[in-house]
């Protein structure tokens, strides 16, 4: 059984999870605009990616006998600036999410809650993982600037991204 501090805290977690969905999907909308399809469909597939991991965390709450209480999300920005300024934003973004999971994690051990700590293991492996890649986006941004002919390449590169199999993202515990 899950207890109410662990209930409530993932609770907010789906709500940080659905809102970087929702951010993603916009700054996707933003590359689209400004006619870069790669960079929008990285930014499409790591929106779905976010909308997975709200939904392990939504099935957990179940299995485990809590109740989901879905939250009002705020308004994404809809102004971006350069490619790079986006995934900084994105990179500090991710960092977020870092710290919240591992506050979670500090909170299933102190709630000792073994399932708990299994679940978001797995989440503070997936954020080491949504760090490098945000990181070394920026790192290539830093190096082409923001237009030319490097700009182009790096925008099919992220084209090329292609959504990773669930793995098991959607079931509760693994």
């Amino acid at each position: 059984m899950l207890n109410k501090a662990m209930e409530e805290a993932l609770n907010n977690q789906i709500a940080m999870e659905f809102s970087s969905s929702y951010i993603y999907l916009s700054m996707a909308a933003h590359f689209e605009h400004e006619n870069l399809p790669g960079f929008a469909n990285w930014m499409r597939i790591q929106s779905e990616e976010e909308r997975l991991h709200a939904m392990k965390i939504f099935n957990f709450i179940n299995d485990r006998g809590g109740r989901v209480v879905l939250q009002t999300l705020p308004q994404p920005p809809t102004e971006y600036g350069a490619p790079l300024e986006i995934f900084q934003k994105a990179l500090a973004h991710e960092e977020k999410v870092s710290a919240s999971i591992n506050n979670l994690y500090g909170l299933a051990i102190k709630e000792g809650d073994y399932a708990a700590q299994v679940m978001l293991g797995w989440f503070v492996n997936e954020q080491v993982e949504e760090e490098k890649n945000a990181t070394a986006i920026v790192e290539q941004l830093k190096r082409i600037g923001d237009d030319g002919p490097a700009l182009i390449m790096l925008d099919r590169e992220m084209g090329a991204r292609t959504a990773e199999p669930a793995g098991g993202e959607e079931g509760g515990g693994e």
